[in-house]
């Protein structure tokens, strides 16, 4: 008897992940990154040559993509509701765009959502997307892994994991998206110190969802080490410290016959053997 496929291990707390964003929203957000990724997505879209009838965000935080009402009016807003449930409420082949900004960094099935992202889309529609991945954060990651095995003599996990730019190809390409692109945009943030830095993490809504956090508050002797060894490490020399963020972009289309096709194999006119030996002789 064939096995059913086991869930992904759920990594994130998607409840807390949406109680922690609306304490955000009620303490005035941090939003720099948000207000950069929402520009860029404005000029990524006027860039492709299509009109949307039927376009959809999902998850972004707050009001994050409320620009692009001007161009797309029509924009339905999917909130992350309170249990952070990961099933999509649309029809198959409903929607002609869905864009997201900042929020699938903490899907706890990727591959899973985009392929329900995929069912969704009408032949030749778009998903575009930006994501948290990569290198984002390593400076705190390494800081806090070095003073807690100094200070207590183990590890626990603070920084989430984040997919880097051949993961998220991948899992493109197994979604069954056409013409997938991926690339990166690094942002580097100084602050004064490494609390200036959690400070603004839990501004953002972004501070520790891990299900496997630690659920006792931090000693008082490792946060000030963690911010020791922070400003050790990654200080620039006026003192200030620096954060990366690497934001993912993700796009890719729902297959349709119009779109461009690669070449069957053997189909090439020209030998590439032949042009090797042509330009031997030269």
């Amino acid at each position: 008897m064939a096995q059913a496929p086991q869930s992904p291990p759920a990594l994130f707390d998607r409840a807390l992940l949406h109680a922690r964003q609306g304490r955000a929203r009620a303490q005035g957000p941090v939003a720099f990154l948000l207000d950069r990724v929402a520009e860029d997505m404005s000029d990524r879209l006027a860039a492709v040559m299509r009109e949307f009838q039927a376009p959809a965000d999902l998850w972004t935080p707050g009001e994050g993509l409320v620009g692009l009402r001007t161009r797309l009016p029509a924009i339905e807003h999917i909130a992350l509701d309170a249990a952070g449930s990961e099933k999509l409420p649309f029809a198959p082949e409903s929607l002609d765009l869905i864009v997201s900004a900042l929020a699938l960094q903490f899907v706890n099935d990727l591959p899973g959502v985009l392929a329900q992202v995929r069912r969704a889309l009408r032949p030749d529609g778009l998903l575009l997307a930006a994501m948290i991945g990569g290198d984002s954060l390593t400076e705190l990651r390494q800081a806090f892994a070095a003073a807690e095995a100094e200070c207590e003599g183990g590890v626990s996990p603070r920084v989430a994991p984040f997919a880097d730019l051949r993961d998220i190809g991948a899992l493109l390409q197994r979604a069954g998206f056409a013409l997938p692109v991926t690339d990166v945009d690094r942002v580097v943030v100084r602050y004064a110190n490494a609390f200036a830095l959690m400070q603004d993490l839990r501004r953002m809504g972004a501070a520790n969802v891990l299900i496997e956090r630690r659920r006792v508050p931090s000693r008082r002797a490792t946060l000030l080490r963690m911010a020791e060894i922070y400003s050790e490490r990654f200080a620039d020399a006026d003192g200030r410290i620096r954060a990366t963020f690497d934001i993912i972009w993700l796009s890719g289309w729902a297959p349709h016959a119009s779109q461009q096709q690669p070449l069957k194999p053997g189909s090439a006119k020209a030998s590439l053997a032949e042009a090797v030996k042509r330009a031997g002789k030269e």
